[in-house]
């Protein structure tokens, strides 16, 4: 019989290159070692006889990314005895935050934008036990409140401008270039709060300084084009996109971003949410892989700038959340039939299946 792998989650895969010690408490539920997966439709599109694979962070155990930074954040913070956690979220920091902080006997407190927050997401802050606050306001006002309270309040933040938060989420990085065996051409990734390209580029130059890979790759940055602060150079006030996830129009990582933007020798581009449709169906309809819109943001961003890619290249899109994060999305933007009412014969079944 074949051995089945015994991870036991990210923090003690990849312990030496994390701020902990023999003595930090671990808080994890096994995060971390998500699929990198072929996926030649997209790559079809492209030509050039490029590779491209897209990192599922989406199998994540609350199904999004930030889990990766949030075993970190909950465990130094358990660590400093803290009681209570907060954070502000369009809804997967909140359901991630959520479930660490009730594993690691906390408190949760979450400020969410009233009304922008996906149902599946929000279902999931409250079964985890999150005390949930929906503001008149948007992500960027809920960051600017979070953040002020935990300075006057005994009430740890973990959004991603809690350092450990990155420290755990550059551990993706790790597991492309170990999977690959080298760091990818280009890296491709929808930013928000653009705290998920700095981390990764983090771990890509901390491999590449042991040596573990040969290069670093390019990163292409992509926001939603009605919430694209970092395309545009100036703050959005009022971000509106139907990938509620990046609907963040004054990120918090911005001057890390840009940073990243410069050393790597990428971009950051805008898409329109038609164009994120697009990619959302195709990578579902095409390659079997259900992400939420969001995601979709980093294989449309792709797609847009084809032309620039350099022929034989790898890249890599990274998927952030799991589609079952936003079923309405799912549902209201179906281009397949969905046929209600039919009578339960065979004869008519067949009939409507075109038989």
């Amino acid at each position: 019989m074949p051995k089945v792998q015994n991870w036991r989650g990210l923090i003690d895969n990849y312990r030496r290159y994390l701020p902990v010690s023999e003595t930090t408490p671990i808080v994890t539920l096994h995060e971390g070692n998500t699929p990198l997966i072929p996926v030649p439709t997209i790559a079809a599109q492209i030509g050039r006889q490029v590779q491209v694979f897209v990192k599922y962070d989406g199998l994540n155990p609350t199904g999004s990314f930030k889990d990766r930074g949030m075993t970190m954040a909950i465990s130094k913070a358990k660590e400093a005895g803290a009681k209570a956690v907060i954070c502000a979220s369009t809804g997967n920091t909140s359901a991630a935050a959520a479930a660490y902080a009730r594993r690691g006997g906390m408190r949760a407190f979450v400020l969410i934008p009233d009304g922008y927050v996906a149902l599946g997401k929000l279902a999931q802050a409250l079964l985890y036990g999150a005390e949930v606050l929906a503001i008149k306001g948007n992500f960027d006002r809920a960051l600017e409140i979070v953040r002020e309270m935990s300075e006057c309040y005994p009430v740890t933040l973990v959004n991603s401008v809690n350092p450990y938060r990155l420290e755990g989420q550059k551990t993706a990085a790790f597991e492309v270039v170990d999977v690959l065996g080298d760091a990818p051409d280009w890296l491709c990734i929808p930013v928000g709060n653009a705290g998920n390209i700095s981390a990764y580029w983090m771990g890509f130059c901390q491999y590449h300084q042991e040596g573990r890979s040969t290069k670093l790759p390019q990163m292409m940055g992509f926001q939603a084009a009605g919430a694209a602060p970092l395309v545009t150079g100036h703050a959005v006030s009022q971000p509106e996109t139907l990938a509620t996830a990046i609907r963040i129009g004054n990120p918090a990582n911005w001057e890390k971003a840009i940073a990243v933007q410069d050393s790597s020798q990428g971009s950051f581009n805008a898409v329109m949410d038609e164009e994120i449709l697009v990619a959302y169906r195709m990578l579902a309809g095409d390659e079997g892989i259900f992400c939420e819109p969001a995601s979709a943001a980093s294989v449309a961003g792709l797609l847009k700038v084809k032309d620039q890619v350099p022929t034989g290249a790898t890249i890599v899109c990274v998927l952030t959340g799991n589609g079952l994060k936003d079923p309405d999305s799912a549902i209201k933007f179906s281009e397949n039939n969905f046929k209600q009412g039919v009578e339960p014969n065979l004869e008519t079944v067949a009939k409507v299946m075109g038989f």
